[in-house]
């Protein structure tokens, strides 16, 4: 995957850091990703391949508690990271220009739980990758890290500054722009043909802005019950995913 280039180093104090044995894993195995210390308990540590140039600090569970938020789950391990490089949507799109990937857009979701789930139901559903805006979108963080448990490291997640110019590129590229909204008309089933599919899907709450429904080539929603008005976006996402991978 082609990237925009090295990011320079953010500095300690704007440096994400990561916790739990996926994130932390996940992002050792990553060639892509620059960690730049560790810290963990001797038995969490003692089942990791550690690079040697690596700086690790034994901790023990207290003192790990104080370097993530309160309550966060850190399994005995926590990585100082720097962001991952940026990506190109036009690389992105040719890099999947020969399968039947689908491709996630994100209009200003801004909760990190819900885009690192996302990026977990991606992995999942073997998607292309993810979309967001670049400054209505949650930056790389452990919250992220941990809701996509790996998959931070494996989806590619690209960043723009205009979506309404991307999703215009991305039908450029051959893909149908189903946006996901409660008052469409027809379900998510129908609006699928054979096409590449590409899933849109707005703000918590909000949902998509007029400008980006305007960007797609259908509306649908997703056949839930009337007992419920409608699904976390992440929830929605997974539905989305699976349908199209099923179809």
């Amino acid at each position: 995957m082609a990237r925009r280039g090295h990011r320079p180093s953010t500095g300690t104090a704007n440096r994400p850091k990561f916790w739990g044995r996926h994130p932390v894993t996940a992002a050792l195995a990553n060639p892509n990703r620059v960690v730049r210390k560790l810290w963990g308990t001797r038995e969490a540590l003692g089942s990791l391949d550690i690079p040697a140039s690596l700086p690790v600090v034994y901790a023990d569970v207290a003192d790990l508690g104080r370097l993530v938020p309160s309550d966060a789950p850190h399994q005995g391990l926590v990585a100082e990271v720097e962001p991952l490089d940026d990506i190109w949507l036009q690389d992105l799109l040719i890099d999947g220009k020969d399968d039947q990937r689908p491709l996630v857009v994100l209009d200003q979701v801004t909760d990190p739980h819900n885009v690192g789930a996302i990026l977990r139901s991606a992995a999942a559903f073997d998607a292309l990758g993810i979309v967001t805006q670049d400054r209505h979108a949650p930056p790389e963080s452990g919250t992220v890290a941990r809701s996509a448990s790996g998959a931070l490291e494996t989806v590619p997640w690209v960043r723009v500054v205009n979506l309404a110019r991307a999703l215009e590129e991305i039908a450029e590229a051959g893909f149908w722009r189903i946006g996901l909204t409660g008052h469409a008309d027809q379900t998510l089933g129908q609006a699928m043909g054979s096409q590449r599919i590409c899933i849109v899907l707005g703000a918590e709450g909000e949902g998509m802005r007029q400008n980006t429904e305007a960007h797609c080539d259908e509306l649908a929603k997703l056949p839930i019950s009337g007992k419920v008005e409608s699904l976390n976006v992440s929830n929605a996402a997974a539905i989305a995913l699976y349908a199209v991978a099923a179809r």
